[in-house]
């Protein structure tokens, strides 16, 4: 038994590594990748396209810095560290785990919550039941640091799914708990409750090997020569990451980057088949959202964080991105995003075969900001009227035209592209093409994508202005199809429902 383990969790990860081996022998999943590749990705997730992340936690209670304070604060490379000592006191009087009490979530309303989700035209919800930090948001036998046991005293991922439910939304689920093998490592560093033996089974390993320093989000290679996890802590992560998938039946489970470190392939498999084979038995349509090349195509959907794709995927994709600009979790001087950078985030992403998940961080009291709030309506205001062009469709032969496009990659969303009035992004469903301006000028409208040709492979029957369902008179010739649109000038993008035979 490690020294962050207890003897009961050490005997539930044994009990579970039977149970996992079980399922999988009797599944119509084995674990490989040969029997995973024919699992496909869930036809309501490429429907719905627009869920919301959740990143919520006792990280939410300093909210200085971001998400990561729990490692920065141990850190004396980062301000963090200073900020720490001058607000709480020094790091060994006053440490990660000293904010527990403090968390107590007593405005969470997990109702209320959903309704504003939905309000806000989304279809899924994923809460972060676990993040690098090590508490568990969820009631679970294996770690007494979870939300049931102290802090808020209440299950909140449990609620919150139920509240989902309830509205009509799809409860998924993210897990980050791999980064904890190192993540607090920087207690090591100083003189902190880090290494504190009565503490370690909350702060974990905190594995301090070479690599594991400062510029840790590098530790990102699947190369054989990088150092991994121990065997200890990876049974000890598939047999909690497989009692959360029974406790909570995730529609998705989302991983953050760590686990295609090469010592995760053969759990990466394991937990996989378990996952899809309980899904099987609940008649359930799941996926797992990982990065980088954890898992091979079509095993799972591909995620890029903050970031996007050039062109259209052959296969769907997912962008996870936040409205806040300087933190997933709340902080106090946070930047957030416009309603027209994630409208027009939302319609780029789906023009290109990709969903969207978008990020909120609610204040420690379980209250969601007033600037997030805001976003989250008038994306809702719009999807009300836009929706149609949004939900349901699939790419069309090109995902759009202009001269503003995305940068690839991950962490390339922070700034708001310039588009103008010649920009256009395409979807289509049921015989028609939805070409979303994405920033009217109030002058009528020419699509070159539809310009007309000596041997037509389509012609256009009548163009609607999606908002409000009006006709709109049109001339199409070699130059393009010429919408006469009335002068409309919109902030957010304008749709054009384009029927053609």
């Amino acid at each position: 038994m490690q020294a962050w383990q207890t003897e009961a969790s050490a005997e539930m990860t044994e009990a579970y590594m039977k149970k996992i081996d079980e399922v999988i022998a009797r599944g119509p999943y084995q674990d490989t990748w040969a029997s995973l590749s024919h699992h496909k990705t869930p036809a309501w997730y490429t429907r719905d396209k627009f869920g919301i992340f959740i990143h919520w936690g006792v990280y939410s209670v300093p909210a200085y810095g971001n998400e990561w304070y729990p490692r920065a604060m141990y850190d004396e490379n980062h301000r963090e560290y200073e900020h720490h000592r001058q607000t709480y006191g020094p790091q060994d009087k006053f440490g990660y785990k000293d904010f527990i009490p403090m968390f107590k979530a007593e405005r969470f309303d997990p109702a209320a919550w959903a309704a504003l989700f939905k309000r806000a035209g989304a279809r899924f919800v994923m809460p972060v039941c676990e993040h690098h930090d090590g508490f568990a948001m969820y009631n679970t036998a294996f770690n007494r640091w979870n939300a049931k046991a102290m802090g808020p005293h209440r299950d909140v991922a449990a609620e919150l799914k139920a509240a989902c439910e309830a509205a009509g939304l799809t409860f998924c689920a993210s897990t980050h708990r791999a980064e904890h093998y190192f993540f607090l490592n920087t207690g090591r560093a100083c003189e902190s409750d880090v290494t504190d033996p009565r503490y370690a089974d909350f702060y974990g390993p905190a594995y301090n090997g070479p690599g594991f320093g400062s510029d840790v989000m590098h530790i990102t290679t699947a190369d054989i020569t990088a150092e991994g996890a121990s065997e200890a802590w990876l049974k000890d992560w598939l047999a909690r990451t497989c009692e959360l998938i029974d406790k909570l039946q995730p529609s998705i489970l989302y991983f953050d980057w760590w686990i295609h470190n090469h010592t995760f392939k053969p759990y990466l498999k394991k937990l996989a088949a378990y996952y899809y084979n309980r899904a099987a038995a609940w008649e359930k349509e799941v996926t797992i959202n990982y990065k980088h090349q954890a898992f091979p195509p079509g095993v799972g959907t591909f995620d890029v964080e903050r970031g996007a794709l050039t062109d259209i995927s052959p296969v769907p994709w997912q962008t996870d991105t936040a409205i806040g600009k300087q933190s997933w979790g709340y902080r106090a001087d946070n930047e957030y995003k416009s309603a027209r950078q994630i409208v027009c985030d939302l319609v780029d992403i789906v023009s290109k075969n990709g969903m969207l998940l978008l990020n909120v961080g609610p204040k420690a009291d379980g209250t969601i900001t007033k600037e997030e709030t805001a976003v989250l309506l008038e994306t809702g205001d719009w999807l009300a009227q836009n929706g149609e062009g949004i939900y349901g469709t699939t790419f069309w032969r090109q995902f759009g035209e202009g001269e503003v496009n995305n940068e690839g990659g991950f962490f390339k969303d922070g700034d708001e592209k310039r588009y103008t009035a010649r920009d256009f992004r395409f979807t289509y469903k049921n015989g028609c093409v939805y070409a979303f301006q994405m920033r009217p000028d109030g002058n009528d409208v020419t699509v070159k994508a539809f310009a007309r040709r000596d041997r037509e492979d389509f012609t256009v029957t009548g163009v609607t202005l999606l908002s409000t369902g009006e006709a709109l008179p049109f001339e199409r010739t070699p130059e393009g199809l010429t919408v006469f649109t009335g002068g409309r000038k919109s902030d957010l993008p304008l749709c054009l429902k384009i029927e053609i035979d």
